[in-house]
């Protein structure tokens, strides 16, 4: 799938950004990645209130094969196929796809160190710029002298 076809595709839906993402494109909208197209197909972001309609469709979550396994990505599932036929009900399941996104937005906490910085806990001293290289130099010269 090329740009210009995902652009028609999602056009009933509203104005998306397609950004070039591994092997394909990451599709966007609102900032917020909801849909991948790959070489495997295009899949929506899902979750515990999608999944079931596309487990109704016969969709699979997208996967993909390392040396040593198989790695099954359930947060995307592939687009069943009578959706291409039909923009009006691929936008509604790219709506969809959108809320579950948003919601796993939500879920994400922030990281320890983001979480003290917000609450203004203070900063670690940087070490002072040279201080690696006095190091060096007084270690080289000790050396040059012969004491250790």
């Amino acid at each position: 799938m090329d740009r210009e076809f995902l652009i028609d595709l999602f056009a009933d839906f509203g104005p998306v950004t397609i950004r070039k993402m591994f092997s394909g494109y990451g599709i966007s909208a609102d900032g917020v990645n909801f849909a991948l197209s790959l070489r495997a197909g295009l899949f929506f972001r899902a979750d515990e209130t999608t999944i079931p309609d596309f487990e109704a469709e016969g969709s699979k979550p997208f996967q993909y094969s390392t040396r040593a396994k198989t790695v099954v990505v359930n947060s995307y599932w592939e687009l069943p196929a009578r959706l291409f036929d039909d923009s009006a009900e691929l936008a509604q399941w790219a709506r969809a796809a959108l809320a579950a996104a948003q919601r796993a937005k939500v879920k994400k906490r922030p990281k320890a160190k983001k979480a003290a910085a917000k609450k203004g806990a203070p900063k670690k001293a940087a070490p002072k710029k040279g201080a690696k290289k006095a190091v060096r130099r007084v270690g080289k010269a000790k050396r040059a002298h012969g004491s250790r």
